[in-house]
């Protein structure tokens, strides 16, 4: 299951309190889903139409029509477009130093990530706004984008003042925070080589217990995991950076380019360098975008 989107990225990124990265709009299929993942930079979606599952912590919320929800740097997460009635939202993606504390001093951090039934025309026009910005591209964009987002997340603290973030009790175990723990790891450090025997002891866990629970609460192996890391970041340096096919095996983990390649045709169904063609061209060749 797939999704249709339109992605603007920002090619001068400030460095300041709140840097704004991207943005963009998916339309998704049903059942469509992102993650398990964690990065390092915020993102914030709007969704415009349709409903879905937003997972963090262990805790599954259910959003809709009018609701936000923000996934936060360091924090693993998924996402999931309902059945019948799949999500289409609106994205922004933020990183710096303030950012964070931005948020939590509206009431909106890992424990209370959604905002609720908040339908303001004013919140999704800053959302395209944002987009707009970007496509013009620059300094002037950049400070433009990130305007918007401020305004955005003013209209946010309105909204928190009123009670509409939603909040939620951890109640994950001490395997499930381990195995979290774990994916965090591995999503973090996955350009270096990354022994999951040594992951495990470290841990305190046997690696085939590890493996069994990782695999129960991840829906798979820590070695598939560790692999759509790779093979996700490598699309994306392919998309937004000009580095050559061996300069993105190295960023992902991978000393042999040929060897890289190989998993990367297996996974996309195209090699690297068509895949960027493709992407940058906006043509179809078969390539996969899951």
């Amino acid at each position: 299951m797939g999704e249709r989107a339109n992605l603007a990225i920002n090619e001068a990124p400030s460095r300041g309190e709140l840097s704004v990265l991207f943005s963009g709009q998916s339309i998704t299929e049903p059942l469509h889903h992102v993650g398990p993942s964690v990065h390092d930079y915020g993102i914030v979606h709007y969704v415009q139409s349709g409903k879905g599952t937003f997972t963090i912590r262990g805790v599954t919320y259910e959003v809709g029509e009018g609701d936000s929800f923000f996934i936060f740097p360091g924090e693993l997460h998924h996402y999931v477009a309902d059945e019948r009635e799949p999500w289409q939202y609106r994205w922004i993606g933020y990183r710096g130093t303030g950012a964070d504390q931005l948020l939590a001093s509206i009431g909106i951090g890992p424990h209370a990530p959604i905002v609720q039934n908040y339908r303001t025309h004013r919140v999704e026009a800053m959302f395209r706004n944002v987009y707009k910005a970007l496509q013009l591209g620059g300094v002037a964009g950049d400070i433009e984008a990130e305007g918007y987002t401020r305004v955005a997340f003013a209209e946010y603290a309105r909204s928190s003042a009123k009670g509409n973030t939603s909040q939620k009790a951890d109640k994950r175990s001490d395997i499930e925070r381990q195995v979290e723990q774990a994916a965090r790891w591995l999503s973090l450090q996955f350009d270096k080589s990354i022994s999951i025997d040594e992951l495990a002891h470290t841990l305190g866990y046997h690696r085939t217990y590890l493996s069994k629970m990782f695999r129960k609460q991840m829906g798979e192996s820590p070695m598939q995991f560790l692999l759509r890391v790779r093979m996700e970041r490598a699309k994306t340096l392919l998309m937004t950076t000009r580095l050559t096919i061996e300069q993105v095996a190295a960023s992902v983990g991978y000393e042999d380019a040929l060897y890289f390649s190989k998993l990367y045709k297996k996974w996309y169904s195209c090699s690297p360098s068509t895949h960027r063609s493709e992407m940058q061209n906006a043509q179809s060749s078969g390539c996969l975008y899951f």
